[in-house]
């Protein structure tokens, strides 16, 4: 199918709709349930759903009785229902994406409803009982605004409290850098929807927009309202992603002025010193400091308001620089001149943002918003383990989006439009502009230590504007009650991908030999003088999908979905492999040889071989069955598929290494004797020290050297299969669930060597180990390394989870929460960076415990209103130790493997934090808060990095798994301070 009959198809779509294109509601809330009067359902009752915060208001008409008000951003309302001349109303609040139960009545009827007790939320001046959502087929837990104010936090990012849910995990690295990940799977395969928007990262890892390698968060906490986790059988309005969906909502402004200023800060003295401090004893520079305001109020009363934040972080945080390959325990034996260079020193890092949103509700029928999130942070970053400080890099991080929103509720049905913009950038540059030095033993991959200039410059990002639109039929009826909901959308982005790496050439020496001359360089350098590695494509991408929330009887829901996306992306499909590259392929008889897996036809194009796919269906089928009848036991499950994305940065890395290819020479030196007839092998001259001697090597012959990567033709769209049964009880204010699943992940994109020996053979003849890294002997005659990309990444996670939660309330004055998760979570390859080279095909590895997942893992918290006006809160986060991965070298050189270890230890992280806060009231409107929190109370050591060298052949290394750097926070206390009105 062509784009031009695509979108014509997704426009007839929006007709057929009877909307213009725009977004998917997955932050709305729908209030559903029977009115009934005196002992019958009523025949012709109205009823009114009334925002107490802002005014906004919706009116259905009960058919049968039954009703559903639909499109309701999360907050508390009034709910009024008039039948026969008789009135009722209630006070409620419902959370974001909620979809809960509220039967009315008139005539002495009772109104019934799973609740909890009264709850105040943020400003608002009411009190309402918080509905409880039971009877859904998702794997769901939400977090509320109480949670993201009270439980104890260091970075603000809105994020880490997702870890309160079972399966989910909120990682912070031993460079600050943070992640959230589900299962086996990594953080790329998330997506984080605000405002309904989902803010994937099209370019490289991390899930979200901006969130590859930073210390920074996505959006300031102040703004964000509360959200909920679905980390299983969501429905089919969720788009590009295969594990867990966060659904946010944001604040918005009310009829009364107010605003808020926070400040918070933790420094050196206020952190406990790490194990290499206190051997040192002295503690690097340390501080953490994080402030921002808010201010809202009407423009109009009850029909414009308006919401501003402000946020930033001011960091400097302890990096440390350890040597690799055992010199951790024992880094005397390095030389004098490169003792400087090990230890603890300090990274800087800032960030800004901004946040603003106008709220018109210029009639019942009608709800407009505005929103913008600005973005821009700084910091130096890249250095630590065998890193050193001269080998970082600065980094700019910037991300900008608009959001226009148009909803439109009319008798029955429910529309919402809207418009978006995003242009968001990723920019890290190499902070010294020299050589770098990289220290080994006797292999390039025996890293040491590493100094110079790094090899960082990049400019990736994404541009673009969407539209996308959703129609909700409310509550028809047809053997039960329906309420579908369907949707379209279309994107257009610019995706840039500007690689130059490694930018300062690198000059590998080794110990063992003299230090004064490298053995190899590898740099990067434009091709024929003129490439630049840069890649820019226009992608285009259309999605649409039906939802049926069938609820066939009292008892009985099913969720019948189907979802279908498609994605273009020209800078892949229309790339025509090189003609001198394809002459060198089809000449080379190592890759052409029966014995090299490889045919190598699949992947060389020549423009017109690929296709975008277009196979992207994804059914998604759920179930929820109330078992006695009052929504308090409820047996639910499911079944699903969803599409995830391809990152642009590995799809166009045929292009940018095309334009700007590393080169590898080696150098004839003692110890590292190479071949002086080979093309790249020369003798040792100081003047290849000069850019210029190198960059005149390749003008000589461009393509010698020069590493290349080839993808499939026929590359598909990564995706996951999904399965769930669980049982969830509401047990008066207690909710328990325990749930079953099985996620299995499948074509995730690899990486290969496709280097090979004559006849084709990958490894050397009678040895099970060796890759054919040596590019003058197994590479491409005339050229050098061969990388090829293809599918077949898979993991698989079976999961038993167990939650208990008894929601806070300000009634009772406390709540807890505990999430625990069971997790046998396997890979078929073991990948750093997209890449398996350890085999010449997946088929090698076999099933390998995936690494960074825990076994067993348990996340408890606690809120309670003290006396005296205290509030105190706590977290405690468990987990068993995770697989880890190295090579074992044990059973000779030859016969090297990646081999996986457990480190030692019952528990692999622990962590408990404690925050307390005291509020003063000055007037009616006018308070002041003092907060400390103390994170890491016990100050418990965990480890981000390990010594997972096995050994050699008879020398089996007596440090594996002995940590080589430890995680923040050590103990750490956190005060804050600030004031609301």
């Amino acid at each position: 199918m062509s784009q031009r009959s695509l979108l014509a198809a997704a426009l007839a779509t929006a007709l057929l709709l009877g909307a213009p294109a725009a977004f998917a509601q997955s932050t709305a809330a729908t209030i559903r349930g029977q009115v009934m009067l005196d002992s019958a359902p009523a025949a012709d009752a109205e009823v009114t759903a009334t925002n107490l915060a802002t005014g906004l208001r919706r009116t259905v008409r009960a058919s049968a009785g039954r009703y559903s008000v639909a499109g309701l951003p999360p907050g508390a309302y009034r709910v009024d229902v008039t039948a026969n001349g008789q009135t009722s109303s209630r006070d409620v609040t419902v959370l974001v994406g909620q979809t809960v139960t509220l039967d009315m009545g008139v005539g002495g009827m009772a109104e019934t409803a799973p609740a909890g007790d009264a709850t105040n939320l943020d400003t608002m001046t009411v009190t309402a009982p918080m509905l409880v959502e039971t009877r859904t087929s998702e794997v769901a837990t939400y977090v509320t605004q109480k949670q993201i104010q009270a439980l104890p936090q260091g970075t603000r990012n809105f994020l880490a409290f997702a870890d309160i849910v079972p399966g989910m995990q909120f990682t912070q690295g031993g460079d600050g850098s943070t992640r959230l990940r589900s299962g086996a799977q990594d953080a790329s395969a998330i997506n984080v929807f605000i405002d309904g928007v989902g803010q994937k990262n099209y370019v490289l890892p991390g899930g979200v927009s901006g969130q590859d390698s930073t210390r920074g968060n996505p959006f300031p906490q102040s703004a964000i309202g509360e959200y909920k986790v679905i980390s299983s059988n969501y429905k089919a309005e969720y788009d590009q992603l295969s594990s867990a969906a966060i659904t946010a909502v944001t604040r918005s402004g009310s009829n009364e002025f107010g605003g808020s200023f926070f400040w918070d800060r933790t420094s050196t003295d206020w952190r406990s010193a790490t194990e290499g401090e206190e051997v040192s004893g002295d503690k690097a520079e340390f501080k953490e400091e994080q402030y921002g305001a808010t201010f809202e109020g009407p423009i109009i009363r009850d029909r414009l308001q308006f919401f501003l934040a402000y946020e930033a972080k001011e960091y400097i945080s302890p990096r440390t620089v350890v040597p690799g390959q055992g010199f951790n325990s024992r880094p005397g034996d390095l030389p004098a001149e490169l003792q400087p260079l090990i230890g603890t020193f300090s990274a800087p890092f800032k960030q800004d943002m901004y946040f603003g949103k106008l709220t018109w509700t210029p009639g019942d029928a009608h709800l407009v918003e505005l929103t913008g999130k600005f973005r821009e942070e700084t910091e130096f970053s890249n250095f630590d383990g065998t890193r050193t400080l001269m080998y970082g890099s600065r980094k700019d991080n910037d991300d900008t989006r608009v959001d226009l929103r148009y909803q439109f509720s009319g008798e029955g049905f429910l529309n919402d439009f809207h418009i978006t913009y995003e242009d968001a950038s990723w920019r890290p540059r190499a902070a010294t502009i020299a050589p770098g030095y990289v220290l080994t033993l006797d292999d390039p991959g025996e890293v040491i230590l590493e100094a110079g200039g790094g090899p960082d410059y990049q400019d990736k990002g994404q541009k673009g504007y969407s539209l996308q639109d959703d129609l909700t039929f409310s509550a028809f009826e047809w053997a039960g009650s329906h309420t579908v909901k369907m949707g379209v959308k279309y994107k257009d982005v610019d995706i840039t991908a500007l690689e130059q790496n490694p930018y300062n050439a690198q000059y590998y020496y080794d110990l063992d030999q003299d230090l004064a001359v490298p053995y190899q360089v590898r740099f990067g350098a434009p091709l024929g003088g003129v490439g630049t590695g840069s890649l820019t494509t226009s992608g285009k991408q259309f999605g649409i999908y039906l939802q049926d929330d069938w609820e066939v009887n009292d008892r009985l829901t099913l969720n019948l979905g189907l979802r279908w996306d498609y994605e273009t992306n020209p800078a892949y499909t229309d790339y025509a492999t090189p003609g001198d590259f394809v002459a060198a392929l089809r000449a080379w008889g190592n890759i052409n040889a029966p014995g090299s897996g490889i045919d190598i036809d699949n992947y060389i194009s020549t423009g017109s071989e690929r296709d975008d796919f277009k196979d992207a269906w994804q059914p998604r089928l759920g179930f929820s069955y109330d078992m006695s009848g009052d929504e308090r036991h409820v047996l639910f499950g499911g079944a699903g598929r969803s599409y995830d994305r391809n990152l642009f940065t590995q799809l166009a890395l045929e292009s940018t290494k095309h334009s700007f290819p590393p080169y590898t020479y080696r150098f004839d030196t003692p110890g590292h004797a190479c071949d002086q007839a080979a093309p790249t092998c020369l003798p040792w001259d100081e003047s290849f020290f000069d850019s210029t001697v190198l960059q005149a090597l390749v003008n000589a012959n461009p393509n010698l050297g020069a590493e290349r990567y080839v993808l499939n033709n026929d590359i598909k769209t990564p995706y996951s299969d999904q399965f769930s049964l669980g049982m969830r009880n509401l047990y008066g204010a207690w909710i328990t669930e325990v749930t079953l699943s099985h996620i299995k992940s499948n074509d995730g994109l690899v990486f290969h060597l496709g280097n090979r020996r004559p006849g084709g053979d990958f490894f050397a003849p009678g040895t099970t180990w060796g890759p054919p890294w040596d590019d003058a002997a197994f590479g491409v005659p005339g050229y050098g390394r061969l990388i090829i990309g293809t599918n077949g990444l898979e993991t698989r996670a079976n999961s038993l989870a167990l939650k208990i939660d008894k929601p806070y309330t300000a009634a009772s004055g406390w709540g807890v929460t505990v999430a625990y998760t069971f997790t046998d979570a396997e890979q078929n390859a073991n990948t750093t960076s997209g890449g398996a080279f350890d085999y010449p095909d997946l088929s090698g590895f076999g099933w390998l415990a995936t690494t960074g997942v825990p076994e067993h893992r348990m996340v408890a918290t606690g809120i309670y209103d003290a006396p005296g006006g205290i509030t105190l809160s706590a977290k405690l986060t468990l987990a068993t130790p995770s697989p880890r991965q190295g090579t074992n070298c044990l059973a000779g050189w030859n016969d090297c493997i990646i081999d996986y270890y457990t480190p030692d230890g019952t528990l692999g992280f622990k962590q408990f934090d404690l925050a307390a806060s005291r509020t003063w009231k000055a007037g009616d409107s006018f308070s002041f808060f003092v907060r400390g929190d103390l994170l890491n109370a016990f100050n418990w050591v965990n480890y981000d990095g390990r010594d997972d060298w096995f050994g050699a052949p008879g020398e089996p290394n007596p440090n594996l798994g002995r940590p080589t750097s430890q995680l923040l926070p050590t103990r750490t206390f956190k005060l804050s301070m600030g004031f609301n009105w």
